[in-house]
């Protein structure tokens, strides 16, 4: 990998290993995955978006995945869920974690929450009270999950607070930032007023509005190597587009960012701005292969994937099940610097299975080269969620070619067994 001079004009896949390359994908996965390669994947995304959905695994343990390859998950759950001095949540892209010293950097959008809740038509006016026992039992007792506090609610005329209420004071006193994650037991947080979290040092800093949007779309465009203005603001969610131009105008002059054309990233026929971070390398070519979270930086903010990587994406989680056109979650595949294929994985633990529910092709893929690296992540895949087999089904325009490729590489020393499934979802 060797970094290049700025240029003016990039192709599309120049632009595609550039922000690859900034994703970490340029690098070799490591022999062994410690913690210190947890923080060095985090450095890289800065933030790392949480969700519930657990049919293969949790989004947020797939992108150390991705690009790490097999690991303990104890691991990261002692590095990102237990009580650590490393990672605090907060709503960065949406819940996220992220570093606790960039705690002051979200200080604008806790504001931001606070005075629009301010009113007194609100719900935090209207349950004052509520909000102020919630912080005096975490003032008192320290870090609790909300069924601690359940189990304590004060009585209201002979009943129970509404536990709703209760749950919602602990959402609003987190967006604004009275009240942080101290970790998690599981996938339950554990909730405790900020000081308790956030050290001194931290809590106290004060950064305006103005730095802490320079500085994070400073970081964007660092970790998206290539942006667009809309890139730069989809990955902190910052909707003031007038703020992030001006943090653009910003780091140009400062000559953090340079403007650069990417030849097929246009909106009506006309090519769209773009800025390549100062620090930003061009490989010579990305070797990887790696089976993607919906909520990956990579691909999560839509117009970038269809635009960068050809994929037309949506989550169908939501879609009623003879509607879908991939499956209930279907996971987008790199091959090298292209988004070859989509799989539906889900994680049958009562039979040891990796099922592969759907198997899809996308325009970029080369099927005849592409299946094995797609058979070879999916093997790994199922060795670091400890599954015994990995079945494919018959649906999807790459299932038959990923069963094949399966079954070539049977992987004895952890005696897997491949087999395909009939059916449609």
């Amino acid at each position: 990998m060797t970094a290049t001079r700025s240029a003016d004009t990039l192709s599309a896949a120049q632009a595609r290993r550039i922000a690859l390359a900034a994703q970490g994908f340029s690098r070799a996965r490591p022999a062994s995955v410690s913690a210190r390669h947890l923080h060095g994947v985090m450095d890289r995304l800065g933030v790392l978006q949480i969700d519930s959905v657990n049919v293969f695994a949790r989004s947020h343990y797939l992108p150390m995945f991705s690009r790490l390859g097999s690991y303990d998950p104890a691991v990261f759950d002692r590095v990102f869920h237990a009580r650590t001095t490393h990672y605090v949540e907060y709503i960065a892209h949406e819940a996220t974690f992220v570093p606790v010293e960039d705690w002051p950097l979200w200080r604008f959008r806790m504001d931001r929450f606070r005075e629009r809740w301010a009113g007194p038509d609100s719900w935090m006016s209207s349950n004052a009270r509520t909000l102020e026992w919630v912080k005096d039992e975490l003032r008192s007792r320290g870090p609790l999950r909300p069924a601690d506090l359940r189990e304590d609610a004060p009585r209201e005329r002979g009943t129970w607070w509404d536990w709703d209420d209760v749950k919602l004071a602990l959402e609003h006193l987190w967006r604004i930032g009275d009240v942080a994650i101290s970790g998690r037991k599981g996938f339950e947080r554990r909730y405790a007023l900020a000081e308790h979290v956030i050290p001194d040092a931290i809590l106290s800093q004060h950064v305006s509005r103005e730095d802490a949007i320079r500085e994070l779309t400073r970081r964007a465009a660092r970790s998206s190597g290539v942006a667009t203005q809309s890139d730069l603001a989809d990955y902190h969610r910052i909707r003031d587009r007038a703020a992030i131009s001006q943090a653009v105008s910003d780091l140009v002059d400062a000559g953090e960012l340079h403007p650069v054309t990417v030849r097929g990233w246009e909106r009506g026929g006309r090519a769209l701005p773009a800025w390549r971070h100062r620090d930003a390398v061009l490989p010579r070519r990305i070797t990887a292969a790696a089976l993607l979270t919906p909520f990956d930086p990579v691909v999560w903010f839509r117009d970038r994937a269809l635009r960068a990587f050809e994929l037309d994406y949506r989550i169908e989680i939501y879609v009623p099940a003879d509607k879908r056109r991939y499956g209930y979650y279907s996971l987008p595949v790199l091959v090298d610097d292209r988004i070859v294929a989509r799989v539906d994985l889900k994680a049958d633990r009562s039979t040891s299975t990796l099922q592969v529910q759907s198997a899809w092709w996308e325009p970029q893929a080369v099927p005849d080269t592409d299946a094995e690296r797609i058979a070879g992540e999916l093997a790994l895949a199922a060795a670091w969620q400890g599954l015994e087999h990995v079945s494919v089904s018959g649906w999807g325009t790459a299932a038959a070619d990923v069963h094949a490729a399966l079954t070539r590489r049977i992987d004895t020393s952890v005696r897997r067994h491949v087999h395909a499934r009939e059916g449609t979802p």
